[in-house]
């Protein structure tokens, strides 16, 4: 081939490579904003469809149980036929979820179509990062590829609230799902034109049902117990059963994936320390960080009287200091060892939690601003390294199932944060709630400091997975 003609495919290349980069962020931006976004309007959706602080949190967990309940099987799936397919698919449901949540008449119906949104959210995040890694295949381009990704995620989140309070402002709650229809349409425009698959594993045996079918039960009797015993007690017969039904069918669930021959989680990843110990940070870190979004949504409009747009606001020192962390953590992962930067992150989140304890209703603005940037880079530092030493960790025949496997930890961190400290909200003052909230996350927090000093996957002289193929 002749020099330029190779300068020329070399450049077409490249164009193709950052518009799937592009592609990509768009599907799994969205999953995040609509994770964040929706804290700031359970206000307004409350008052306009009715139902109390359990139903809110319905709509919140709804969303995320479905999606950390499918987004295993997304991700095996897509590895068996194809992650381009299933992101597309995912993209689809989505879109069409959003514009169900936009019109839905009620708060059931809300629900309802919040749980087909997570149906969608778990195929794009369970393949985003399939399609990304498939191709960046440099490892110096997958590692601006892979914190560009990640830092787009990280903007959606800590935008969600500030987004979201000013659609709400200006054209009512609805509009924070209607935004999601363009996005899709261009996601899914830009995905057939431009992306390609991965190689594949077999197609035969590809769906799980015991596995599914058992995972999806413990994770909704969990989300049940946890929301109900806000409004009922941890002694109610009810929750206590939810609970024993979470436990039972989480047993079942790892019997079913040791004996079947195709399991949507291989638990034999789990003796990799460098897939088992980030998977375990994810929960922690999710349970921490999103628990606290929803009860400091609570906490700022009906302790502090804020509106929708002054909430989104307050969140917004959590949006610089991610995106900022994220980008440092990139740069500073080729020479320092990834347990150093998920350390330093997970105590810089606990640090602020613990700055965060003598909190009152009267509490200023600008104590809350300079935690809440602290957390935000705390979690920045953690997620993309984190994210980075697991996918390192497999062979691309098992990007599907890795990725799906550190997101529905990470769902199910998000489920259990919001379900456990808003029922912590609900049983007791809010401000007393918001405290115990605070406790709890510092301790989760330090809890993840620990497990990233006993990673031992990269030695402190080894270079990080984010640097290398």
């Amino acid at each position: 081939m002749e020099p330029d003609t190779q300068t020329s495919a070399a450049r077409v290349a490249s164009s193709r490579r950052r518009v799937v980069l592009a592609a990509t962020s768009m599907g799994l931006a969205v999953v995040q904003l609509d994770v964040s976004v929706v804290n700031v309007a359970i206000k307004p959706i409350g008052a306009s469809l009715g139902g109390g602080v359990a139903a809110l949190q319905w709509v919140v967990d709804a969303y995320t149980l479905a999606f950390a309940a499918l987004i295993l099987t997304a991700g095996s799936l897509g590895d068996r036929f194809g992650a381009r397919r299933v992101f597309v698919a995912g993209f689809a449901v989505f879109t069409l979820a959003s514009a169900a949540c936009a019109l839905a008449p009620d708060v059931t119906a809300l629900i309802a179509a919040r749980a087909l949104q997570g149906v969608g959210a778990a195929a794009l995040a369970s393949c985003s990062l399939s399609l990304l890694t498939h191709a960046y295949r440099e490892p110096a381009a997958r590692v601006r590829a892979v914190a560009l990704w990640a830092a787009g995620a990280s903007t959606a989140l800590a935008a969600g609230p500030v987004a979201g309070g000013a659609l709400i402002a200006t054209l009512g709650w609805p509009s924070i799902f209607f935004i999601n229809l363009p996005i899709g349409v261009a996601g899914i425009s830009l995905t057939l034109r431009y992306a390609t698959d991965p190689p594949r594993r077999d197609g035969r045996a590809a769906v799980d049902p015991w596995g599914q079918v058992t995972a999806g039960v413990a994770l909704t009797a969990l989300a049940g117990a946890a929301i109900e015993a806000g409004a009922r007690g941890l002694t109610d017969p009810l929750v206590l059963g939810g609970f024993a039904v979470a436990l039972v069918s989480g047993a079942l669930f790892v019997i079913a994936e040791r004996r079947t021959p195709h399991p949507m989680l291989p638990l034999r990843l789990f003796a990799v320390s460098r897939f088992a110990l980030p998977v375990a940070i994810g929960l922690l870190v999710n349970v921490a960080f999103y628990g606290l979004i929803f009860v400091f949504s609570l906490f700022f409009q009906q302790e502090q009287r804020l509106s929708p747009l002054e909430t989104g606001l307050m969140f917004t020192p959590m949006l610089g200091a991610i995106v900022a962390a994220n980008i440092t953590a990139a740069r500073l992962a080729r020479r320092v060892a990834p347990r150093a930067l998920i350390v330093t992150g997970a105590l810089l989140l606990a640090a602020a939690c613990l700055g965060m304890l003598p909190i009152t209703a009267s509490t200023g603005p600008a104590v809350l601003a300079a935690a809440f940037a602290l957390e935000g880079f705390g979690l920045g530092l953690v997620v993309p390294v984190m994210t980075a030493t697991l996918m390192s960790s497999v062979d691309h025949t098992r990007s599907g199932v890795a990725a799906g496997t550190l997101n529905a930890s990470r769902q199910t961190g998000s489920l259990l944060g919001v379900a456990a400290f808003g029922s912590l909200a609900a049983e007791t003052a809010l401000v007393d709630g918001l405290r115990a909230a605070l406790l709890i996350s510092a301790v989760l927090a330090i809890g993840a400091a620990a497990l990233g000093l006993v990673l031992g996957g990269v030695r402190d002289h080894e270079r990080s997975p984010l640097s290398r193929s």
